[in-house]
């Protein structure tokens, strides 16, 4: 369960950051599907990266170090899932024109 708990908040996370630059940028008119698989996505490789770059993703969770790693995953899931999000919607973007 330790190994899944870090996953699973970057998928979340993701997911928000995803919605949010979705509501945010209307003119790239993705679906919600888009949105939702965008933000996972990126929220995973964005918690992974920021993890492995703050070196949080491996935290023992009984330790003082694993609220770091817990933020770092949050961060760098909310980012990832934005950027990966904000990409697609570009990329959709230009294709419709």
């Amino acid at each position: 369960m330790e190994s899944l708990l870090p996953i699973i908040i970057q998928i979340v996370t993701g997911v928000i950051g995803g919605q949010a630059v979705g509501a945010a940028v209307k003119q790239a008119a993705m679906g919600q599907v888009t949105k939702l698989l965008a933000g996972g996505i990126g929220g995973i490789a964005g918690g992974q990266i920021l993890g492995s770059l703050l070196g949080g993703a491996a935290a023992d969770p009984a330790t003082a170090s694993a609220m770091s790693g817990m933020l770092s995953n949050v961060i760098g899931g909310a980012g990832g899932g934005a950027i990966l999000t904000a990409s697609v919607g570009a990329v959709m973007g230009a294709m419709k024109k």
